[in-house]
């Protein structure tokens, strides 16, 4: 593992230096044991990305001796906002206006605020989860006035088009809009979008986070 994340931090570097912005690594750890995941911490990995609530709060609790950051990226249902609030530092997953009370409410008062992204269904896929892109704003306002939660940009998961333009339509739209979000809300600072095999044209289209597993930890099981 040692060898791929150094391969991996190398190339997103030279994405990141010819697109002329810093780059953040999500190490996607969903399916795989806290051991994998402590050998990437001992290599200066700090942030990892979860998609089922109940299995990151397993691994949370074996690797709690360590400083990380949890992030969750599945979909989040409205019984799981209260272990989302406690436990995790980042939500980059809420799509509706009807999770940011209970997450805002259930958010500890003596942890900073959850950092939260919009994410949106770029692509218009009925099978995956996300607002339509002309929700964000409103999304935005709603959770910019949450005191607990704080905003933080945009995530999404475009369609996987067979082709590069495809792909690179989708998120030239995801930067537009995000783009168009910093003009009302100067704060934000992340959009997420990018995986193992399309980082390098997500990062030369804005992406700021990049969300990686099979290059890191191979392919899942």
């Amino acid at each position: 593992m040692t060898g791929a994340y150094h391969i991996l931090r190398q190339r997103i570097d030279a994405a990141a230096q010819l697109a002329g912005h810093k780059v953040s690594l999500l190490a996607v750890s969903k399916t795989k044991p806290a051991a994998a995941i402590g050998e990437l911490a001992a290599l200066g990995q700090r942030a990892f990305g979860e998609n089922y609530v109940q299995e990151a709060r397993a691994k949370q609790r074996e690797l709690a001796h360590l400083a990380l950051e949890w992030h969750l990226i599945g979909p989040l249902q409205s019984n799981k906002c209260r272990e989302v609030a406690e436990h995790f530092d980042w939500l980059q997953t809420l799509d509706r206006e009807k999770l940011i009370e209970p997450l805002n409410r259930q958010r500890p008062p003596d942890s900073a605020p959850l950092n939260v992204l919009i994410q949106v269904n770029i692509d218009d896929e009925a099978s995956k989860s996300g607002c339509p892109p002309d929700e964000v704003q409103r999304l935005a306002a709603s959770i910019a006035a949450a005191p607990r939660l704080r905003l933080r940009g945009l995530m999404a998961i475009p369609a996987p088009a067979p082709d590069v333009t495809g792909r690179r339509a989708s998120f030239a739209a995801m930067s537009k809009l995000y783009d168009a979000l910093k003009s009302t809300f100067p704060q934000i600072d992340t959009l997420s979008m990018g995986m193992s095999d399309d980082l390098d044209l997500a990062i030369a289209e804005g992406a700021t986070l990049v969300r990686v597993g099979a290059a890191l930890f191979g392919a899942r099981e």
